[in-house]
């Protein structure tokens, strides 16, 4: 217990000073301020922009950011499908596999493109080197700028006065990648490497067993994928069983430095608001509440899985904590921490099997995504999502104390809660139509291993995984399949797209207003009633959506199994 105490302590500590730190690194460096130790970069920065005809001085309005948005990711969408249709006759396949499912194919490139990372296949037994790096991998690194470059354009709203322009959309994907992701990617792959990380372009090894037999063990360029996957809160694995591959995830420190690479880059967009609004307690409140969602969810988590399963207690199977599909090596607490950690962001690595979870600690997980991943959510998308948060929050206050809301000097009209509630519930109501879809066709129902309430939770999860743009999965459910890939794809784009759309919109309109000075009469937005407020308006949203499907699901599993 006081190992475990220790480690909370040194993670918790890490991701503040962490997030601080690189925080205020990408205020400065998303704002143009790079620093002397950085300008030997800048003639390589001017050289993407000559080569892609781009004029960085110019400047964008909401729909011109939003149209380039679009396009840069249809394009990256068209090239991965592609990609993995021709992969059979391309180079750097060593192990000959074939071209990739038309299906299978589609909802991939939807999942890398949207930042979900949902796998419906087994990494090393369908996708090429070629195809990891070159698709996968490059996707990682543009979903997660696409996602900063969003909510850049948010916090210029909020910053800018009387002005339609948010910035430019390619200096702001440039920047991020460039500055941001590959020098910390590089970092973390380096440190993946040293502790047994594999990255090769060697064949799939063949050895024999200890029973004379013959094993096939794949290897690859895991390790650099590995890196981008959990900082860019992508988390595809290179392999099926994505973190909890001993090639992946070796040992209790790469386990430390992958769930802090979860974390690290939702912790510091937190506090590049607060920089780049020059207000900072701004920020810490709004990682105050964040941190207060994390760890509601995450002693939610563990006390269920140290109950134990009774069904196996009373089989005389296992006696204390639930280790049915957690690794040896990390046990209950790590594989706990991992699994809140990637379904409060969108991150959706696993190292253990969400399926084997305790019915209470899977709704966790469900509850986790539902809600928008808000604690800390994806990069930049999760401050976004908090963001519309805030503001139907601050519509509530407004309304009881009878005055107009606002939040950072701007006020809040129609057209700003209406995007919030749009951004707040489109992906909502796609995600339970999805999940009653599926619940109601023979197609839906066929792919299942499990009946009853656990059959639910499993179509559940997916569907939360899907329109969260999380990717994490209970496994139990075969998703490979011609139904799922369609309809869990349109779940992804929807809950990408109507989370980003919406902001950018919101940001054109907030730009365009004044800025108001504080008076005695504005409600306080860096004090703990803000905090308290804020953190309600999620649980009790969350509460009120899901409350029907999670009773007939995991709450009814867990009464049953304790019957």
């Amino acid at each position: 217990m006081i190992n475990l105490c220790i480690y909370s302590l040194f993670l918790g500590l890490s991701l503040v000073f962490g997030g601080i730190l690189i925080g205020r690194y990408m205020a400065n460096i998303l704002t143009g301020n790079k620093g002397k130790f950085l300008t030997w970069l800048t003639p390589f920065e001017n050289l993407l922009y000559r080569l892609a005809y781009i004029d960085a001085g110019q400047e964008m309005n909401w729909k011109t950011y939003t149209w380039a948005l679009l396009a840069f990711n249809g394009i990256g969408l068209v090239f991965l499908f592609a990609l993995q249709l021709v992969q059979g006759i391309l180079p750097l396949n060593p192990d000959h596999l074939k071209s990739v499912r038309w299906d299978t194919a589609l909802n991939t490139a939807v999942s890398f493109m949207t930042n979900t990372n949902w796998q419906s296949y087994s990494g090393e037994t369908t996708m090429s080197y070629l195809t990891q790096m070159l698709g996968l991998t490059v996707q990682n690194f543009l979903s997660a700028a696409t996602g900063i470059a969003a909510l850049l354009a948010v916090i210029r709203g909020f910053i800018r006065k009387n002005t339609q322009l948010l910035g430019n959309f390619w200096v702001d994907l440039t920047r991020t990648t460039l500055y941001v992701l590959l020098p910390l990617s590089i970092i973390l792959t380096v440190l993946l490497i040293s502790q047994g990380v594999v990255q090769t372009f060697q064949p799939a090894i063949s050895a024999e067993t200890l029973e004379g037999g013959r094993q096939t063990i794949a290897v690859g360029p895991a390790a650099s994928q590995i890196a981008i996957k959990q900082i860019g809160s992508n988390g595809g694995g290179f392999f099926n069983v994505n973190s909890a591959h001993p090639f992946e995830n070796p040992n209790l420190f790469t386990n430390f430095l992958e769930t802090f690479a979860i974390l690290w880059l939702p912790t510091a967009c937190v506090f590049m608001f607060g920089y780049m609004l020059k207000n900072q307690k701004q920020g810490n409140v709004i990682f105050a509440v964040m941190l207060m969602l994390f760890l509601i969810s995450l002693g939610a988590a563990l006390i269920a899985e140290n109950q134990g399963n009774p069904l196996s207690e009373r089989a005389g199977i296992a006696h204390g904590v639930n280790m049915e599909g957690k690794e040896m090596r990390f046990g209950v607490f790590h594989s706990v921490i991992w699994a809140v950690a990637t379904t409060a962001t969108s991150n959706g690595s696993v190292n253990s099997m969400h399926d084997s979870f305790m019915p209470l600690a899977g709704l966790v997980c469900m509850f986790n995504m539902g809600i928008g991943e808000v604690a800390f959510g994806g990069v930049g998308v999760g401050l976004i999502s908090m963001i519309f948060y805030i503001i139907l929050t601050m519509f509530l206050a407004g309304l009881m104390i009878g005055r107009t809301p606002e939040f950072l000097g701007k006020k809040l009209g129609p057209f700003e809660m209406v995007m919030a509630m749009i951004a707040l519930l489109a992906p909502i109501v796609a995600l339970l139509i999805i999940a009653g879809i599926a619940i109601a066709v023979p197609e839906g129902l066929a792919s299942l291993n499990n009946t009853g309430a656990h059959g639910l939770s499993e179509i559940l999860y997916a569907a939360s995984s899907a329109c969260g743009n999380n990717g994490s999965a209970f496994a139990g459910l075969n998703a490979d399949t011609r139904f799922y890939n369609i309809l869990l794809g349109i779940g992804m784009l929807v809950g990408r797209f109507a989370t980003i759309l919406p902001a950018l919109a919101l940001a054109g309109s907030l730009a365009e207003k004044k800025l108001i000075p504080t008076t005695q009469a504005t409600f306080p937005t860096t004090g703990a009633l803000f905090a308290i407020m804020v953190a309600a308006v999620v649980i009790i949203m969350g509460a009120l959506t899901f409350f029907p499907f999670y009773s007939l699901g995991p709450i009814l599993e867990h009464l049953v199994l304790y019957r």
